[in-house]
C-alpha cells in the first residue's frame, strides 16, 4: 500500500516538473527563434527599402519611390556584419540585377531560382529553405532581398540539444530527489500504520486470555446452577468477544506473517469451498449457482484462498434478496485467475464501495455485530488479495451486487 502511494507521489513530483520542463524549453525555444526570425526580416525590409540598383536601364525606374527614413536595425552591428542577397526582377519577370556579395554560399542561378520561387507565391516574406525573403516593389521593378538564416537555425538546434541533454540530466537527478521526498513524506505514515497493526495484534492476544477464562467460568456456573437468563447474556456476549477477537488476530496474521504458498488448484479449492454454501443459501430462499472453469493453478496460501471465497459467499448470502440467486464464476482473464460473486442486492453508492474493504466499516448504520460480523470480512479479503499480489473491487449494475479478485495465475 505505501509502496504504491510513494510511486503515486513520485510519479506526481515527476509529471509536474516533466511538464514545466518541457513547456518552459518549448517556449524559449519557439520565442527565441520567432522573435530573431521576426528581426531579419525587418533588417530585409529596410534593406529593400533603402536598396538602389547599380545599373538603372533607361527609363525602367523613373517612377521609383524615394528613400524612406533608416530603421532603427539600420545602423546596427548586426545589420552591418549581416549578407544580404538582392535579385531585381522586371514586370515581365526578367531578371535585371542581381547583387551576391558571398558567391561561395549561393550562385546567381540559385538565387535567381529562388526569386521566382518567390514571386509565386503571395506572401510579402517568409522562407524558402535556409533563406528569410522580403519581396518589395520598388516602383518599376521588383525586388527580392535574401538573408541567410542556418546560423540561427544551427544556433537555435545547439541550444535545443544542450538543453535537452543537461535537462535529462537534471530530471534523472530531481527523480532521485522525488524518491527521497516521498519516502520522507510516507515514513510517518507507514509507521503509523505499522503500530497500528501491532496494537491491533498485541490487543488480540491480550483479549484471548480472559475471553477464555470468562467462557471457562460461565461454562462452569451454568453447569453449578442450570439454566439462568444473565448467564446466557454473559455466554452470548462472551462469544461475540471471542468471535471479534478471533477476526482482529486473523487480520493481524494475514497483514503481518509471510504465509508458505504452493501451487494451489484454484478451480479445485473454489469448488469445495462452494459446496457448504449451497444449504446456506437454500435455507434463505436462495440458489447458488457456479461456474467454475476447471485447471486454474495460482500459487499461494490454500487456506487463506479458502477464506477470501468463503468471505464473499458469506457476504453475499448475508446481503441477497429473498428469492434470489447467488453466482459464483471462477474464469481466465490475461494472465489472472477471475473468481466472482454476484447477488442481487442494493446498489452500494460509489463513495461507499472502496470504504467496503476498511476495518470496521459496514454499509448499514446499525453497526451493532448483532449478527456476529464486525467488519472486518472483506477487510481479511483485500489483505489476503494483496498478500497474493492481486486486487479486489466491487461494482453494481441492474440492481446486483459484484464482488471480483484477481490473482496472479500460473
Amino acid at each position: 500500500m505505501f509502496k504504491k502511494s510513494r510511486k503515486k507521489i513520485v510519479a506526481a513530483i515527476m509529471s509536474i516538473l516533466t511538464l514545466l520542463w518541457v513547456g518552459t524549453l518549448c517556449v524559449i525555444y519557439i520565442s527565441s527563434y520567432f522573435e530573431l526570425t521576426a528581426i531579419n526580416r525587418e533588417m530585409l525590409r529596410e534593406h529593400a527599402e533603402q536598396y538602389m540598383p547599380e545599373k538603372p536601364m533607361g527609363g525602367a525606374f523613373e517612377s521609383m519611390k524615394p528613400f524612406p527614413d533608416r530603421g532603427p536595425h539600420f545602423d546596427t552591428k548586426q545589420f552591418k556584419l549581416s549578407t544580404f542577397y538582392s535579385v531585381t526582377l522586371s514586370y515581365d519577370n526578367t531578371v535585371i540585377e542581381i547583387r551576391n556579395d558571398d558567391a561561395a554560399v549561393y550562385d546567381d542561378a540559385e538565387l535567381e531560382s529562388a526569386a521566382r520561387q518567390v514571386l509565386k507565391k503571395s506572401d510579402e516574406s517568409g522562407m524558402i529553405g535556409n533563406l528569410v525573403y522580403y519581396r518589395m516593389d520598388k516602383g518599376g521593378y521588383v525586388l527580392v532581398s535574401f538573408m541567410d538564416n542556418t546560423i540561427i537555425r544551427e544556433s537555435m538546434n545547439t541550444l535545443f540539444r544542450y538543453t535537452l541533454i543537461f535537462g535529462g540530466v537534471a530530471i534523472v537527478a530531481l527523480y532521485f530527489l522525488a524518491e527521497y521526498l516521498a519516502k520522507r513524506i510516507v515514513s510517518p505514515l507507514e509507521e503509523s500504520y505499522q503500530k497500528q497493526k501491532q496494537f491491533i495484534s498485541d490487543a488480540g492476544h491480550e483479549l484471548k486470555t480472559p475471553v477464555s477464562v470468562v467462557s471457562a467460568n460461565a461454562e462452569l456456573l451454568f453447569r453449578e446452577i442450570g439454566d439462568n437468563q444473565w448467564l446466557q447474556n454473559i455466554q452470548y456476549e462472551n462469544e461475540r468477544m471471542g468471535m471479534l477477537v478471533g477476526q482482529l488476530l486473523e487480520l493481524a496474521r494475514t497483514e503481518s506473517v509471510i504465509q508458505q504458498t504452493e501451487c494451489v488448484d484454484f478451480s479445485r479449492l473454489v469448488a469445495g469451498e462452494a459446496l457448504p454454501f449451497e444449504s446456506v443459501a437454500f435455507e434463505k430462499g436462495l440458489i447458488l449457482n457456479s461456474n467454475i472453469t476447471n485447471g486454474i493453478c495460482v500459487e499461494g496460501n490454500g487456506n487463506q484462498l479458502k477464506q477470501i471465497v468463503s468471505i464473499l459467499l458469506d457476504n453475499a448470502v448475508r446481503h441477497s434478496k429473498e428469492q434470489g440467486e447467488v453466482l459464483l464464476t471462477l474464469t481466465k482473464e490475461q494472465g489472472y485467475a477471475k473468481l466472482s460473486v454476484v447477488n442481487r442486492g442494493s446498489e452500494i453508492p460509489t463513495e461507499q464501495r472502496e470504504m467496503l474493504f476498511e476495518r470496521f466499516y459496514r454499509a448499514d448504520e446499525a453497526r451493532n455485530g448483532e449478527d456476529k460480523h464486525y467488519g472486518l470480512g472483506l477487510a481479511i479479503a483485500k489483505a489476503i488479495t494483496q498478500a497474493h499480489h492481486g486486487k479486489i473491487e466491487v461494482s453494481c449494475y441492474d440492481g446486483k451486487v459484484c464482488f471480483t479478485v484477481h490473482i496472479p495465475k500460473i
